[in-house]
């Protein structure tokens, strides 16, 4: 470990230190590159989209996370603006449609390789999330060493809403929280705030967000041994034991309700419970697509006994099927409704979860052709 005496930081600092909060880039370039004392760092500058990644950043970012596994002692990732990241381009991922789905499928096969990149990276990782972290932005984070919320952090998986599942791996990483909130949050899209993702998990740690440009330098000081980064990481936590968990008082219902196997036993539990707030939550489970319902609740049952590599190369399968139409059209319908037309008032075929059989969901996670697997 290289310690820095006072004078030696304060020059440092000089170099590498942000002039504020979000860290002066390039207004053009989606993704930025740089290298600062051996660590290798990205940049999400899309702050307008909420730095949604399109298949041009998700290939630089992996081509870079390759090449930097074998010459940097660390990457941290962060985002512009309000977002660390909102998610991926789907409406450029839909827009071939059912028949022409080859640039949809490159999209999240090269996803899915960069999320299991970040998975089994040999060197630390590290994403500060001091902003909206949903979907693919997840996919960007929880699968590495070190994940850094803030009060800023809004998490979500809403993926059934606009008629796909929760993708990313996200079979792998929900199916492993405790209780059933996992299976909770995948199907019902529920917010969790700051702290909140301490406490489930998805975050290792909890700072304020005006320390994180500091934070951003001192590790960056570190060059990536592991000691020095989780001193560093310690040093700047903060105290998250007196802020609220929202789903506290529910916990019981989650657990009870959300650990059915069929989805319509889900929302006969909830309706049975007589809480106020279990309504709300079936109104809006009511508002998904029935299909993104039954088949994401498949997905983590069986992604609990797989690895991510598994989960992955399932969820592509999945991907590919909503992208063909293979039982639903609904992806297509979701992405209208919500991105392109935005009336939101999707019309789901089927319309009910009571017309979905099991056959047709295991359509969904059957093989797709040997070449156009996800090899892993």
């Amino acid at each position: 470990m290289i310690v820095l005496k006072s004078s030696q930081f304060k020059k440092f600092l000089t170099l590498v230190k942000p002039k504020q909060r979000m860290f002066s880039t390039s207004e053009t370039e989606e993704v930025l590159f740089e290298t600062k004392n051996n660590c290798g760092v990205i940049t999400l500058n899309k702050p307008k989209a909420l730095n949604a990644i399109n298949l041009g950043m998700v290939q630089l970012i992996g081509e870079q996370l390759e090449e930097w596994e074998n010459t940097k002692s660390m990457v941290i990732i962060r985002g512009i603006g309000r977002a660390f990241c909102a998610g991926g381009d789907i409406k450029g991922a839909t827009s071939g449609g059912p028949k022409n789905t080859i640039g949809g499928k490159m999209f999240f096969k090269t996803e899915y390789k960069m999320n299991h990149k970040i998975g089994t990276y040999k060197v630390p990782y590290i994403a500060l999330l001091d902003g909206i972290t949903m979907g693919g932005g997840v996919g960007l984070s929880v699968h590495g060493k070190y994940r850094i919320a803030t009060e800023n952090t809004l998490f979500a998986m809403p993926e059934t809403a606009i008629g796909l599942f929760p993708d990313v791996g996200a079979s792998h990483f929900l199916s492993r929280i405790p209780g059933n909130i996992g299976m909770f949050l995948a199907l019902t899209g529920y917010r969790l705030k700051g702290a909140e993702t301490l406490k489930i998990g998805f975050a290792t740690h909890y700072c304020k967000s005006a320390d994180i440009p500091e934070l951003f330098v001192r590790l960056v000081a570190t060059e990536g041994e592991v000691k020095a980064i989780e001193e560093t990481l310690s040093k700047f936590s903060a105290d998250t034991s007196s802020i609220p968990f929202s789903l506290q008082d529910h916990l019981d219902i989650i657990d009870n309700a959300f650990g059915l196997r069929q989805v319509e036993d889900i929302f006969n539990a909830l309706n049975k419970s007589g809480s106020p707030w279990a309504k709300e939550i079936v109104n809006t489970m009511s508002k998904m697509s029935p299909t993104s319902l039954k088949i994401s609740q498949q997905e983590l049952i069986m992604g609990k006994s797989m690895d991510l590599r598994q989960c992955l190369q399932m969820e592509y399968r999945l991907a590919s099927a909503a992208l063909e139409g293979t039982i639903s059209l609904d992806f297509y319908e979701g992405v209208r409704a919500l991105l392109i037309d935005k009336d939101k008032s999707p019309k789901w075929k089927p319309e009910k979860i009571e017309e979905i059989t099991e056959s047709m969901i295991l359509q969904c996670f059957a093989p797709v052709s040997t070449e156009d697997e996800l090899d892993l």
